[in-house]
């Protein structure tokens, strides 16, 4: 292991100066490579140990929920992995992380380059780790139909009253985020969530309709995702597509004369007991609908590249991995 994390960084290395070796960013990325894959090491021991709050609970949750609902056991044991290292979020960061390491080149310039490993390396702070897993933490409560109580959200029934949201079925939580599934577009233009995997048995256990991403864009519930976390769950090209279709979604609608509400214009109400990495998360998630055209020169650059460029805040915060708890 330690071997190919060295030759990663040498390649790493040897593409970075190919890339720029005048750049004065340069040496911020030299020091910040070591830091950001040291904190994904980290956070996956922080997940073995049981440092991670919420995926203790995702644990329990699971546990409950199999002996209460054994018909659901397929499903709750493929939620289950979000306690561990397989947690699709923790390997999206890894993946992330690896697109850094062995293609810098894929980047616009070596301050996307930075800002994407600042971006990483905040994510996988335990703590704001386990907020986000509160996504996958309050399907399961959902799937247990009020056996289990939500954590750091509000009631299903408060949050869509709250937002004038329409109700989604169960796991409408995690629609949008990246990890569990994506926005494919039908032959008709119309654009509907797809599940990954397993995850497509979320309809097919409890009956829920097809999605359409315009119904969904302008009246979606509360999720920690898209209202917090999507600027640091999300690599830059990922960040891009979900700005591209919810562009042309607005314009679609605008064409036919109708209203359509972005659905990353506002944040929804839903949230409680959120750490402060969560807060910080969210003010960048704001920061970035208003400075995507000031960053367009850099998706312009990387257009057919699945790594175009997105500048965030830089702000770092390191917190004990027993605040997890």
């Amino acid at each position: 292991m330690a071997e190919m994390q060295y030759y990663k960084y040498l390649l790493f290395s040897l593409l970075l100066i190919l890339v720029g070796c005048s750049d004065p960013v340069k040496e911020q990325i030299t020091q910040q490579m070591p830091i950001t894959e040291q904190r994904i090491i980290q956070l996956g021991k922080a997940l073995d140990e049981g440092q991670v709050r919420n995926a203790n609970l995702i644990k329990q949750y699971a546990s409950k929920l199999r002996t209460a609902k054994p018909e659901l056991s397929t499903l709750v044991n493929e939620f289950a992995k979000d306690a561990t290292q397989q947690s699709p979020m923790y390997l999206a960061l890894v993946d992330r992380l690896n697109t850094v390491q062995t293609q810098p080149n894929m980047f616009a310039n070596n301050r996307a380059v930075f800002d994407e490993l600042l971006n990483i390396y905040q994510a996988a702070d335990p703590v704001l780790f386990s907020d986000a897993l509160s996504d996958p933490l309050n399907v399961l409560a959902d799937m247990s139909d009020g056996l289990l109580p939500r954590v750091n959200s509000l009631s299903k029934a408060q949050s869509l009253q709250a937002n004038n949201a329409q109700d989604f079925g169960v796991g409408e939580q995690l629609i949008g985020n990246p990890s569990y599934g994506q926005w494919t577009t039908g032959s008709n233009g119309m654009s509907f969530w797809a599940w990954y995997g397993m995850y497509s048995m979320m309809g097919d256990i409890f009956g829920s309709r097809r999605v359409n991403y315009g119904s969904w864009g302008s009246r979606r519930n509360y999720s920690y995702y898209n209202d917090y976390g999507r600027t640091r769950y999300s690599s830059p090209s990922q960040l891009r597509k979900q700005t591209q279709l919810d562009t042309r979604t607005k314009k679609s609608f605008q064409s036919r004369g109708q209203k359509y509400t972005s659905a990353y214009s506002k944040s929804r109400t839903g949230s409680s007991s959120l750490s402060g990495q969560s807060k910080t998360a969210q003010t960048s998630a704001k920061r970035f609908s208003s400075n995507t055209a000031k960053k367009s020169s850099y998706a312009k650059k990387s257009s057919t590249s699945k790594n175009a460029s997105f500048r965030n805040s830089s702000s770092t915060t390191s917190r004990s991995f027993r605040r997890g708890k």
